[in-house]
């Protein structure tokens, strides 16, 4: 009779993996008085590193504008290496794709706000993210694209056939 294994999940490290910081229009933007428009882009990615080991980073990058011009331009890229074994298929996935992003991201908002205070901007809090929807979005993004190239047909990242 096969042993049972007991799931394991275990963080093995924190870490930021990159940053960047670019205030292309210092010093005369410390001097600007409107409120700055702020876009946000986040992407998390995974790769499995070795057998149970996994590495799940986030990545933001954040565009302040003051009207036209560029305020500061931040990209973080936040990054944990997580142990899980003992798992069934069918829930690692979700284990890699929904908690673990869970964990990392209040370390990234952390740093986010941190570096941008200490170029002396006003810090940037994320707000809160709902990794289960994101993780089910790009889940049927993937989904939509592996039918459409079964059935012979190129679509592109926004989920669109290509001409």
């Amino acid at each position: 009779m096969a042993e049972i294994s007991q799931p394991l999940f275990n963080i093995q490290r924190i870490y930021m993996k990159d940053a960047s910081l670019e205030i292309p229009n210092a010093p005369r933007i410390f001097l600007a008085v409107e409120n700055p428009a702020v876009e946000v882009q986040m992407n998390v990615a995974q790769e499995a590193l070795s057998e149970g080991i996994y590495e799940v980073a986030i990545t933001v990058t954040i565009t302040t504008r003051s009207k036209e011009e560029i305020m500061f331009l931040i990209e973080v890229k936040q990054a944990g290496i997580f142990e899980i074994r003992g798992v069934p298929e069918e829930q690692l996935d979700p284990l890699v794709g929904v908690v673990c992003p869970n964990i990392v991201f209040p370390y990234l908002r952390s740093n986010v706000a941190d570096l941008v205070s200490r170029a002396g901007f006003p810090p940037i809090h994320l707000a809160e993210v709902n990794f289960e929807a994101f993780y089910q979005q790009r889940k049927a993004a993937v989904d939509q694209q592996q039918a459409a190239a079964a059935a012979g047909v190129l679509v592109g990242a926004d989920g669109l056939p290509v001409q």
